[in-house]
C-alpha cells in the first residue's frame, strides 16, 4: 500500500472514530450488558445458564406477543411496500412543482405527535366516533373497534397511514437515481413500460429497496406508542405486541426476562436483515 493511500485510510478511520465511540458507549456496550444479564438471575446476579431463555419460551404472554408481532409485520410490510411503490410511481409522473407539494403533504403524518394521533384514533374509532357514525347512516350496528378483533385492522391502518408518506419519498429518491438514458435506450430496443419497470427500475433500485424494507421493519415497532396510549398495558388480545410485554416486564422489574427477550428479538431482526442482504448480494 502506497504512503498516500495509507494516509487516506488513516484519515478515514480517524473521521469515523468519534461516531464509532458514540455508538459503542450508547449502544454496543449497553447491549453487551443486556446479553450478560440474560444469563444471570435478576436477584443476586448468579449465573443461571439458559434458564432465563427457557422461562421466556415457556411464557404464554411472550408467545402471544411474538405471534401478534410476527403477524403484524407480515401483514403491514407487504401492504406498505406495495401501496407506497404504486403511489410513488404515480407521483413520479407529475411535474416538479406538484411533486414537491406531494412530498411535503406525504410527510405530514410523520410530524404529528403520538398524542395527537391517539386523539385522532379516538375521534375516528371510538364506539361513538366518526366511523360508527357513518355506519349508523346505513343502519349498520356500531363496532367497538378497540375491544374486538377489529383492533388489529385499526393498528395496521395507523401504521400504514403514518409511514406511507415516508416510504413514498424514499421510493421517489430511488426512482430519481435511475438514469433516463437507460430508459431511452431500452425504449429504442422496443421495451415497454412494464418491461422497463421489471428489467431496469427494480434491479437498479435494489439498494434503496433494501433500505426501505429495513426502515419499514424498524418503524413497525414504533406503533406501540399509539396502541399503548389508547388501550394501556393490556390491550385487546390481537394487538398485544412484544413492546407491551417488555413494558409490563419492566414495571415488574423482571430484568432477566427482559434481557433474554431483547437478545432473542435482536437475533431475529439481525438474522432477517442479514439473510435479506445476502440474498440480494447473491442475485447481484
Amino acid at each position: 500500500m502506497s504512503p498516500s493511500r495509507k494516509r487516506r485510510k488513516a484519515a478515514g478511520l480517524l473521521f469515523l472514530l468519534p461516531g464509532f465511540f458514540g455508538i459503542a458507549v450508547f449502544y454496543l456496550i449497553p447491549f453487551g450488558d443486556v446479553v450478560r444479564r440474560s444469563f444471570v438471575q435478576a436477584a443476586g446476579g448468579r449465573f443461571c445458564g439458559v434458564s432465563n431463555y427457557r422461562t421466556v419460551f415457556g411464557n404464554t404472554a411472550f408467545l402471544l406477543a411474538a405471534k401478534n408481532t410476527v403477524r403484524f409485520v407480515l401483514v403491514c410490510l407487504p401492504l406498505l411496500l406495495l401501496l407506497s411503490l404504486l403511489l410513488a410511481l404515480l407521483v413520479n409522473g407529475l411535474g416538479n412543482k406538484l411533486k414537491t407539494v406531494c412530498k411535503s403533504a406525504f410527510l405530514l403524518p410523520m410530524a404529528i405527535p403520538a398524542a395527537s394521533v391517539v386523539l385522532l384514533w379516538q375521534l375516528m374509532f371510538d364506539l361513538h366516533g366518526f366511523v360508527n357514525g357513518l355506519l349508523g347512516l346505513v343502519e349498520i350496528a356500531p363496532v367497538d373497534w378497540m375491544n374486538t378483533k377489529a383492533a388489529f385492522a385499526v393498528l395496521v391502518f395507523s401504521y400504514i397511514w403514518k409511514n406511507l408518506g415516508y416510504s413514498i419519498v424514499l421510493w421517489l429518491a430511488g426512482l430519481a437515481s435511475v438514469p433516463e438514458s437507460v430508459y431511452e435506450a431500452a425504449q429504442i430496443d422496443g421495451a415497454g413500460r412494464v418491461a422497463c419497470f421489471f428489467k431496469i427500475t427494480l434491479p437498479l433500485m435494489k439498494p434503496m429497496i433494501f433500505t426501505i424494507v429495513v426502515l419499514s421493519l424498524l418503524n413497525s415497532f414504533k406503533v406501540f406508542r399509539e396502541a399503548y396510549l389508547v388501550s394501556g398495558n393490556y390491550p385487546q388480545e390481537d394487538i398485544y405486541l412484544l413492546q407491551h410485554l417488555f413494558n409490563n416486564w419492566f414495571l415488574d422489574l423482571s430484568v432477566d426476562k427482559m434481557a433474554a427477550g431483547s437478545v432473542l428479538l435482536a437475533l431475529v431482526i439481525g438474522g432477517f436483515v442479514w439473510i435479506l442482504q445476502r440474498s440480494w448480494e447473491e442475485e447481484g
